[in-house]
């Protein structure tokens, strides 16, 4: 039902990426789910490089917070096989590369909080963090990890 719902938006839920260090981009327990940090990486590389508020625009910092959030649900589909044992996305972290003066987090951090209410419906809407932060790894604008509740 999930991955249909992603396929309707006319998007592909990716391979899940390569960690860049020493972590697992996943960990399963007790009926929940941790996504590691996800970046706006497209093919192995980073789609969105850069400071919002400097080098990119709020709606490049939203299509790149949609693009990690896309990269959350790569994750959960190599750990659980199928998005749709998700049960609940439940909270968020958005961290957003940002000029000194650049303080619509929040606006950024909406392209991943609305592809997934998009996804799960209901399910998907989740608590979430939206913070701005001086630089990510390997330059990007952007960064989601995701916690979920994994059906019985």
């Amino acid at each position: 039902m999930y991955e249909k719902n992603v396929a309707d938006l006319g998007l592909q839920i990716p391979e899940v990426a390569v960690p860049v260090a020493n972590y697992s981009p996943f960990v399963v327990k007790d009926g929940w789910i941790y996504v590691s940090g996800q970046l706006p990486s497209v093919a192995g590389k980073v789609a969105y490089a850069g400071k919002v508020g400097q080098d990119l625009n709020e709606e490049q910092g939203y299509q790149a917070a949609q693009v990690c959030a896309l990269n959350c649900l790569g994750a959960l589909k190599a750990a659980l096989g199928s998005p749709d044992r998700v049960e609940r996305i439940v909270k968020i972290s958005g961290f957003v590369s940002s000029a000194p003066d650049f303080t619509g987090q929040p606006k950024v951090v909406n392209g991943a909080s609305y592809l997934l209410a998009k996804v799960f419906g209901e399910n998907g809407v989740h608590a979430r963090s939206a913070v701005g932060v001086a630089a990510l790894p390997l330059g990007a604008c952007c960064e989601v990890e995701l916690i979920a509740k994994i059906k019985p």
